[in-house]
């Protein structure tokens, strides 16, 4: 998300072209700049599983954002400024952009999840050496992965730098990567759209309770933690859309006799 947000930033706040126009090109370019960095992240952890991959890509997540604060005195000129962040970025992000990119992005996600691409990733997360031992390439897929996700991370940094006007290293810190991974926890490990759902929450929580300033981030907390036990889960679980099984189940009329049907069956 930090290389996305610099990299479209600088882009349009340098770009000759029209912003629009610019724009577009610094959200493509932030997504091949991001998607990069999935691979060169992505090639050294193919080794590590569950929580030692977590901790390395946390890792990278704060070599990134020292290298931010510190490159400009290794260079030996102005770039990205450092810890003075990087100011004047022009603001062409607005509500229908961002909703048009998560549309998107959503559509993309679903309809990769669903090609033979996406249901090897899925064998992958579920037993890595049963994928392997059935003739999936496990090495070329989870790089591939790391590069998508990365890519549509690179994204939301870009359109998140194009909000705000300004980008300072600390905002990607560790706290940030938290934020995210409690985002996929939360709505469930194997739910697309539990996870859009839980960032839905866990953006609108925070400012809902903004007026009882000193007791927000404790019912934040709190909230969270009765998730962890009583959905371990997550909101949806495995659960994910698909409009293939609505419609089957609108034309075969079970849409709406779900529990009759169930009630029949058990007869």
């Amino acid at each position: 998300m930090a290389v996305g947000a610099y990299t479209c930033a600088l882009f349009t706040k340098y770009c000759p072209l029209p912003g629009p126009v610019s724009f577009v090109l610094g959200l493509v370019l932030a997504c091949v700049m991001a998607g990069l960095f999935g691979v060169l992240i992505g090639i050294p952890a193919l080794r590590l599983t569950g929580d030692y991959l977590a901790i390395l890509t946390l890792g990278f997540g704060e070599i990134i954002r020292i290298t931010l604060n510190n490159i400009d005195d290794v260079l030996g000129f102005k770039l990205f400024y450092g810890a003075k962040g990087l100011k004047n970025i022009p603001k062409y992000s607005n509500f229908m952009n961002v909703f048009l990119c998560v549309v998107i992005t959503c559509f993309l996600i679903h309809a990769m999840m669903k090609s033979r691409h996406g249901r090897a990733v899925l064998a992958i997360r579920d037993n890595e050496i049963a994928a392997e031992s059935c003739g999936i390439q496990t090495t070329y897929y989870k790089v591939m992965a790391f590069a998508f996700s990365a890519a549509f991370a690179g994204l939301a940094g870009g359109l998140y730098a194009c909000y705000l006007g300004v980008l300072d290293p600390s905002t990607f810190g560790f706290m940030k990567s938290i934020e995210i991974l409690v985002m996929v926890v939360l709505g469930g490990m194997g739910s697309m759209l539990g996870s859009i759902l839980s960032a839905t929450v866990l953006t609108i929580l925070p400012e809902a309770t903004r007026s009882f300033e000193s007791y927000r981030m404790v019912v934040y907390s709190l909230v969270l933690i009765l998730m962890m036990i009583f959905r371990p889960g997550g909101l949806l679980g495995s659960y994910d859309f698909s409009m293939s099984r609505i419609v089957e189940k609108a034309m075969n009329g079970e849409l709406f006799h779900k529990k009759a049907k169930e009630g029949a069956d058990h007869e």
